[in-house]
């Protein structure tokens, strides 16, 4: 096998939808599909389903969340170099500043190795241009804009929008099993317990946002919370979306009116397939890189430990209300 393959190793399904333009304006320059090299918890897979300039996804199974990978380690390493060789590919362009991508990538003999170039890793990459030092400060959305700039790769879409695959549409439509109307998503994950606004805040939230239809979305690690926030948001009918394959949450995204909830990557992905999303930004400061994310901070401003509870659902209805109305 030979061709081009994208380089994003950051595990969160944020950082993967953050980089669908930068992966996007690649595939075009190159004028075919890339392979997409990603670790596991991205999920690329499943939020990639339906895009076409995403041929394939090879995963480089680092660091998982429980237990070593098979890329992790002297032997792992060793092994991404083999498995990277028996693909073939033409050429790679690495969107990090890692040194250990970089060393497997000039190790597997690939012959044109494009990178960030910070540091030691210039050494081990075979074509410019690189970014300058301080870029490394940059948001990973904006050091790869900078980065495709100076490439001369034109990047027509300044924010992430994610296809959506209609038999996905025609699956959740099945699995909700009524019309759909006034549908409201309220996402609950949450990848830090700092991030989390809690089952009564979300329960009053879903009391008073006087929508058709409320749908909460989680991953099975929310189950309870979920469960809980039915209990005490009665009689308010609420269903669940939690464990779904990302293909048919990104579907259900597209059906909505809007997405409230906290700053997860399922809100990106909410933004992504056009919905408005009302995003509870109280332990982490907002990130403006798309329009469609309203994000919702504390009076008292960002704070990890007291963030989250200082925004109330007052202030959360009075934003949707006054941005809606």
């Amino acid at each position: 096998m030979s061709g081009v393959a994208v380089v994003q190793p950051l595990p969160g399904i944020g950082d993967m939808i953050w980089h669908l333009p930068h992966i996007r304006a690649i595939a075009r320059h190159v004028g075919a599909p890339v392979t997409l090299i990603a670790k596991p918890r991205s999920a690329a897979d499943q939020i990639f389903a339906a895009e076409q300039t995403v041929a394939d996804v090879f995963w480089m199974d680092r660091n998982p969340d429980r237990g070593v990978g098979g890329h992790d380690g002297s032997r792992g390493f060793l092994r991404m170099i083999r498995d990277l060789r028996a693909r073939r590919f033409d050429a790679v362009y690495l969107l990090h500043h890692s040194r250990t991508i970089a060393a497997q990538l000039m190790a597997a003999g690939i012959p044109a190795r494009f990178g960030y170039g910070f540091g030691p890793q210039r050494f081990l990459l075979n074509r410019r241009p690189f970014l300058p030092p301080g870029a490394l400060r940059l948001h990973p959305f904006d050091q790869a804009t900078a980065w495709l700039k100076l490439l001369g790769i034109a990047l027509p879409e300044v924010e992430p929008a994610l296809p959506v695959d209609p038999a996905k549409q025609d699956a959740v439509r099945e699995r909700l099993r009524e019309p759909i109307g006034g549908l409201v998503a309220i996402g609950i994950g949450s990848s830090e317990p700092y991030k989390q606004w809690g089952a009564r805040n979300f329960a009053i939230l879903a009391q008073n946002l006087g929508a058709a239809r409320i749908v909460v979305v989680g991953g099975k690690a929310e189950a309870d919370l979920a469960r809980e926030i039915q209990s005490l948001a009665a009689p308010v009918p609420i269903d669940l979306a939690i464990g779904w394959n990302l293909g048919e949450i990104a579907a259900l995204f597209a059906l909505c009116d809007y997405y409230v909830g906290n700053d997860t990557g399922v809100m990106n992905m909410a933004a992504a397939v056009g919905a408005r999303a009302y995003s509870l930004f109280g332990a982490t400061p907002p990130f403006f890189h798309s329009s469609r994310i309203v994000p919702i901070v504390p009076p008292t401003g960002v704070d990890k430990a007291t963030g989250m509870a200082n925004i109330l659902p007052d202030q959360v209805l009075r934003v949707i209300r006054s941005d809606r109305w």
